[in-house]
């Protein structure tokens, strides 16, 4: 994955822009030239995939005879977000939006409630795992309807080679295709001696220490492993605690067994450091393998995506959701609400998440084991343990369980991982957690 992130003072930005930035809103292929209901999707970057959006759409369409304008919106240089930004100021835009993990919290007072279908959703799909619940509601109130488009887990890809030869761990049969995991070793403490065997051998783990998503989703994971939280979910500093203790020596020790270059990668550096064939593990959606699959096809074909390793209080991936949600300032509500009922069944989710090529992740319970990722290869099965069918892992996002508006803020200035270089490159444990704790409170005030 390659997404930009936000600075502080983008951010702050970005949430000011005037109404007159939404006339130079950055919308690209438009599908229809206009409507009475207008919808701004997450632009794929998978080839093909916006088509299967788009043709279910238009069945709707046709069918309840509603004009519709579509806006495939990129990420790239975040204009998605700057997209949300104009709208939510001067409150005209599209009838319906996809919101990215921390945005429909940020935009919550001008979303509409969405209660009311997604208990039927809910219903007939399963339900949603902890942190859909946690990113898309506030209260009582449904923030959006969870879309599979986009969203995704990103849990480790192993090369099946390169573990087995030099860190004696067979993934494939720690996961195996068709049937339950067999990874009650798979622990932090294995991962580390993996990790420090496969350094040894000149094919290190591809971890990032950087400050864009991948890096920040991965330390998340991790210090949740340790149950490290630096603001509890009361809003409760806790960064002075053993458990982030535990979580920094964890880290210190990894550190040294990665790239030298780990501080500085982006949400490239591990797609490019799977694909060149120097890495025998990376964390990441199955974006990177895909790639693998047209460039590199003798790495793809040794690829296996698996689940996290346990820690002291569980095993923990990190889930990025998005959101189909309505602004509170649409015209055509209801119209809306038919839509995003349609777009949830299962036969048009299963459309989607096939068109995607098996990246898109459902967050309902029942829509985890569709046929995709039991087919896609090479190697078949490489992608069977990818939704977390058996449900070992408990899905999760960094800097939660903090309440949103500052974990949001925990997350997009890449705390967690600043504070694992700067206990790694020397500074005093305590120091570290001082400058932390500082940062947290700042984000409280904000």
């Amino acid at each position: 994955m390659s997404r930009k992130k936000l600075t502080r003072r983008q951010f702050v930005a970005a949430t000011a822009l005037s109404s007159a930035a939404l006339v130079t809103a950055p919308y690209v292929r438009g599908a229809n030239a206009a409507g009475k209901l207008s919808i701004g999707f997450w632009d794929h970057w998978v080839p093909g995939a916006n088509k299967a959006s788009t043709d279910l759409v238009n069945e709707w369409a046709a069918k309840e005879k509603v004009e519709v304008s579509i806006d495939y919106i990129p990420s790239q240089g975040n204009k998605n977000l700057l997209t949300i930004a104009a709208e939510a100021q001067a409150k005209s835009g599209h009838d319906i939006f996809a919101m990215p993990t921390w945005w429909a919290h940020s935009n919550a007072d001008q979303l509409e409630n969405v209660a009311d279908i997604m208990g039927p959703i809910i219903a007939e799909n399963g339900e949603v795992n902890g942190t859909v619940k946690y990113l898309g509601m506030s209260g009582s109130k449904w923030l959006g309807v969870p879309a599979c488009v986009g969203s995704q887990i990103k849990g480790p890809c192993s090369r099946i080679d390169l573990m087995k030869k030099h860190a004696g761990i067979d993934v494939q049969a720690m996961y195996p295709a068709g049937s339950e995991p067999k990874a009650d070793d798979w622990t932090l403490e294995t991962f580390l001696k993996a990790a420090e065997a496969c350094h040894k051998a000149g094919v290190p783990f591809g971890i990032g220490l950087g400050e864009t998503t991948d890096n920040v989703d991965t330390a998340g994971a991790i210090f949740l492993s340790f149950g490290a939280q630096l603001v509890d979910a009361k809003g409760n500093l806790t960064v002075k605690t053993d458990e982030v203790r535990q979580a920094l020596d964890f880290y210190k020790k990894l550190i040294g067994f990665l790239p030298p270059d780990v501080a500085a990668w982006d949400d490239a550096s591990n797609n490019k450091w799977l694909v060149s064939g120097r890495g025998a593990m990376i964390m990441n959606p199955p974006s990177a393998w895909a790639v693998a699959k047209r460039d590199a096809p003798q790495v793809a074909e040794q690829c296996w995506t698996h689940g996290f390793p346990k820690g002291p209080k569980g095993r923990f991936a990190p889930y990025l959701p998005y959101f189909w949600s309505i602004w509170n300032f649409s015209k055509n509500k209801e119209a809306a609400k038919s839509l995003l009922i349609a777009l949830s069944k299962p036969a048009a989710i299963e459309k989607m998440v096939n068109a995607s090529g098996g990246y898109d992740l459902p967050a309902y319970e029942k829509l985890t084991t569709l046929k995709v990722w039991q087919e896609e290869g090479p190697p078949k099965g490489t992608l069977f343990h990818y939704p977390n069918p058996y449900k070992h892992q408990t899905l999760s996002i960094a800097a939660s369980p903090a309440p949103p508006k500052i974990a949001q803020q925990i997350y997009a200035q890449a705390t967690l991982t600043k504070m694992c270089l700067r206990y790694h490159q020397g500074e005093a444990m305590e120091k570290t957690l001082a400058w932390a704790e500082g940062e947290c409170e700042g984000f409280m005030r904000s």
